[in-house]
């Protein structure tokens, strides 16, 4: 993404006014799904931030949840957990006319400092579940709250995260191959989005 993060504002002692690290998953009643993973992420981000992980245990109810948990610059940890949102069986979904910058590094943190995502949702039309947003050089990055899976017939792939995206951890929960994907290629390949709480679903591309 345009060099390591010890070369970005990240590390420059400058961050947003209430800035949180943010991890939101599936609570099975008695266990987070991919704990490890939303923990690694965690435990990466607040080192690229200089931030410290206070020891925690990810809790919720008895009952399968999502969970939301939040860790601020001065290592509070808050949990709080939601029901879980209606299934999409297959996403409708569609282009954002918003860009993401493949060279920023915030994109690189699962964080409140999100607001292309949260401009791009916001403007979600009637009709679509999600919007898939690309970069500067019209390459597939991923939706405002999913991961892109695509698959040109060769086997399922995801964009690189050097075109400007989030780590998901279902992305690294599947292990996907990397490639390149431009925009006017979507209409020619398979297509799927996912993240940690929905898990993975097939979806289309509306015009």
């Amino acid at each position: 993404m345009g060099g390591s993060l010890v070369e970005n504002p990240l590390c420059q002692g400058v961050a947003p006014r209430g800035l949180t690290l943010i991890e939101t998953g599936y609570w099975d009643g008695r266990a987070l799904r991919h704990e490890g993973l939303h923990r690694a992420r965690l435990q990466a981000g607040a080192a690229a931030l200089g931030w410290h992980v206070p020891a925690f245990a990810f809790s919720g109810p008895d009952h399968p949840a999502r969970l939301r948990l939040t860790l601020n610059a001065v290592g509070v940890i808050r949990q709080e957990h939601h029901p879980i949102p209606p299934a999409i069986d297959t996403w409708r979904v569609g282009l954002s006319d918003l860009r993401l910058a493949s060279d920023d590094p915030w994109l690189r943190l699962k964080s409140s400092q999100r607001a292309t995502y949260d401009a791009a949702r916001a403007a979600l039309p009637a009709g679509l579940d999600e919007l898939i947003l690309c970069n500067e050089r019209n390459e597939v990055c991923d939706g405002t709250i999913t991961t892109v899976f695509f698959d040109r017939g060769s086997g399922m792939r995801t964009p690189p995260l050097s075109s400007g995206l989030l780590p998901g951890v279902l992305r690294a929960s599947l292990d996907c191959p990397e490639e390149v994907l431009l925009a006017h290629d979507l209409p020619h390949v398979r297509l799927w989005l996912g993240n940690a709480l929905r898990g993975l679903s097939p979806a289309r591309l509306i015009p």
